[in-house]
């Protein structure tokens, strides 16, 4: 239980940077987003059921913080979530984390994410094509991919495989 409010204060505190510091680090309106990358770590750390739970919990916090459009980062998260739960291995947790795979699963996983949000977002909106949908989901799940190569180094130098 001290591991799952853990998790949620660490989910908390990386929706209020989301939400206040990292509009500094936009790059032509392009965010990086710490929720997925948490929810990936949750995820090699968890497993596939705790990690769609806590993707739908994080969106769910996301949503009713930005009052964009209700439930989709829910929903998107908790995709999210679901997918990168597919490369839970118990024996090979910090292997993964201090990897390049870490960073792969973050893409992929990101790239999901942003197909699922971004897809439905700007449904509807004037200019909304498929490579206006594949330049937000790329551009942002590199973003996030570079963001996630900083704790993806933290875990390597935790586990004495960087020299």
């Amino acid at each position: 239980m001290e591991y799952y409010l853990r998790s949620a204060l660490i989910a908390v505190g990386l929706m209020i940077l989301q939400t206040t510091f990292v509009p500094f680090l936009s790059v032509e309106g392009f965010l990086p987003d710490l929720l997925l990358i948490w929810i990936v770590y949750f995820a090699i750390r968890r497993g596939q059921l705790d990690a769609t739970v806590a993707g739908f919990a994080a969106g769910l916090l996301q949503d009713l913080l930005t009052m964009q459009f209700l439930g989709l980062a829910a929903f998107s998260k908790t995709i999210a979530g679901f997918a990168a739960g597919y490369f839970y291995n118990e024996n090979n947790t910090e292997q993964t984390l201090s990897s390049y795979r870490f960073l792969l699963i973050i893409l992929l996983c990101s790239a999901v994410h942003n197909i699922t949000y971004f897809g439905i977002f700007l449904q509807g909106s004037e200019g909304m094509s498929i490579p206006t949908l594949m330049e937000y989901t790329i551009v942002t799940s590199l973003y996030t991919t570079a963001i996630g190569a900083l704790p993806m180094f933290t875990f390597a130098r935790k586990q004495g495989f960087a020299s």
